[in-house]
């Protein structure tokens, strides 16, 4: 048998081509899809931080401007510095718990 060629019919080589190609299109599409469904990993993660930042520095920004806002009635005595101690102090341990709140989130992830 050596030096003859097996005769395959032309139908039967097409389809074991296509076959073959069928394969290494299936391949190909299951990277493709794997690389896309990192991508959309990557962007979700990346949104949920920008979110968690989002949040942090609202607060940050609320509770400097309730530290500046003065006085809410005109009548009011000036606050004492205890009193502006006391209201610091609220607006620290506020952002503090915050941002405890979100590392511990997502230490548990």
């Amino acid at each position: 048998m050596f030096g003859k060629t097996p005769h395959v019919s032309s139908p039967a080589s097409r389809k074991q081509l296509l076959i073959a190609e069928s394969e290494l299109n299936r391949a190909q599409l299951t990277e493709e899809w794997q690389t896309m469904a990192h991508g959309v990993r990557d962007v979700a993660h990346r949104a949920k931080t920008i979110a968690g930042w989002t949040s942090s520095a609202v607060m940050l920004v609320a509770g400097v401007a309730a530290l500046r806002r003065g006085p809410t009635a005109p009548s009011a005595a000036k606050s004492s510095w205890f009193q502006k101690v006391l209201n610091g102090a609220r607006v620290a341990s506020t952002i503090w718990f915050a941002f405890r709140a979100r590392s511990e989130k997502q230490e548990h992830r």
